[in-house]
């Protein structure tokens, strides 16, 4: 599993195929108030059920409020097999929109 910053993140974002995937793994009522655009929300509580919605992707760009719940999602997906995990650890969707950057 990789990591990367809210700004790294926004910076890869910019060169995203239709392979990728950017996971938001908050509840759908935070995911209601904002989240980055494109983005696929499942829920952390969800994942283990939904795993064949994200094998398909090259790689799977994660992020939440905070960070925890990315950790959560990247241990029970990689124990399923997926490997192409990016965790946003240090910072979420709150960092996202404090940098003024793109928000649904």
């Amino acid at each position: 599993m990789k990591t990367m910053t809210i700004p790294e993140l926004h910076e890869a974002l910019k060169s995203i195929s239709k392979n990728d995937l950017i996971l938001d793994v908050r509840t759908p009522a935070e995911f209601d108030a904002g989240h980055i655009p494109n983005a696929k929300n499942i829920p952390v509580d969800q994942v283990m059920n939904r795993v064949n919605e994200l094998s398909q992707f090259k790689n799977i760009y994660i992020y939440c409020r905070s960070g925890g719940r990315v950790m959560a999602a990247c241990g029970i997906l990689s124990s399923l097999g997926i490997q192409n995990l990016i965790a946003v650890d240090n910072g979420g969707f709150p960092d996202w929109a404090a940098a003024g950057y793109p928000a649904e």
